[in-house]
């Protein structure tokens, strides 16, 4: 078991949540149950599948929930540059999280590649 509040992948993952967040109050209300929900979902996903990886008793198990994670990033990724294409964003806040999410996605990498050796 490894302790998952320890890993800068997981504090990265909770950054981005809080600017998913933050930024999902200032879209429109009628995308409450579309691109908001989604966006947050998306969001929330990528510490929680590292934390419960983390809880499993195995690297297997680890290795299995950072790929869920990692999936998520790249699907949050999708939906900033939605939400950036309705200009509900600016280039810059785009730019700024895909930025945290590339950094999110290259540690998932390096870890899952630390676990197979």
């Amino acid at each position: 078991m490894h302790n998952f509040k320890e890993l800068k992948v997981w504090k990265a993952g909770i950054e981005i949540s809080k600017i998913v967040f933050q930024l999902s109050k200032t879209l429109p209300s009628e995308e409450k149950y579309g691109l908001i929900s989604q966006l947050i979902r998306s969001a929330i996903s990528i510490p929680s599948n590292i934390a419960e990886g983390c809880g499993r008793g195995s690297n297997k198990e680890l290795h299995r929930f950072l790929s869920i994670a990692l999936g998520s990033s790249f699907e949050l990724e999708t939906q900033l540059i939605i939400v950036k294409e309705f200009n509900y964003i600016s280039q810059q806040k785009l730019e700024k999280a895909c930025a945290i999410i590339t950094d999110i996605q290259k540690m998932v990498y390096g870890l899952q590649k630390s676990l197979n050796t």
